[in-house]
């Protein structure tokens, strides 16, 4: 199987509520991408709206990947422009998600490839994502070339005594 990638889709009705299904879909799997299980496509909905908005008002950018042979929405990710001239160099991945039904088909490999290919068409210098750490993020994501530079000891809490450390990695492309 393979991906077909479009970046800056038009945001339709149709595609937002698929990438909030997904999302939602993602969540409820346990991956970690802002929210706890078990969420519903209402809790999703206003972040995914605001994320949205950054993409439809700029500077930022959506990256989705379908699945060749179904065209069925299998993997997104966000890029997140800084907004301050010092940091117009780099760019932040956000919602990096894979829908669970094709995990482990290496499309997020294929989506992070993607990412980098698209970043230094743009000339960026790096890339950088942030993670929870302990749920064995950080070696997938150096499987694509990411190191970890950064790291909160305990700074995403889930739940009362359940905190996970926040993880800063980050790709160079220089």
């Amino acid at each position: 199987m393979a991906l077909d990638f479009t970046l800056d889709p038009e945001l339709t009705p149709q595609l937002r509520a698929g990438i909030i299904d997904l999302w939602t879909d993602v969540s409820n799997a346990g991956g970690a991408v802002g929210f706890v299980a078990p969420v519903t496509v209402e809790r999703v909905r206003p972040t995914a709206e605001k994320q949205f908005a950054g993409v439809a008002d700029g500077p930022d950018r959506l990256l989705i990947a379908r699945e060749a042979s179904t065209g069925e929405l299998a993997a997104l990710l966000f890029f997140e422009n800084q907004r301050f001239e010092l940091m117009t160099h780099w760019q932040l991945l956000k919602r990096v998600m894979v829908h669970p039904r094709f995990q482990g088909a290496g499309y997020g490999a294929e989506l992070l490839a993607e990412a980098e290919r698209i970043a230094r068409g743009w000339g960026l210098s790096g890339l950088k994502l942030t993670l929870r750490g302990g749920r064995g993020l950080e070696s997938f994501y150096g499987r694509s070339g990411y190191k970890e530079v950064g790291r909160i000891p305990g700074g995403i809490r889930v739940a009362p005594g359940e905190e996970y450390d926040d993880v800063l990695m980050w790709l160079d492309l220089r």
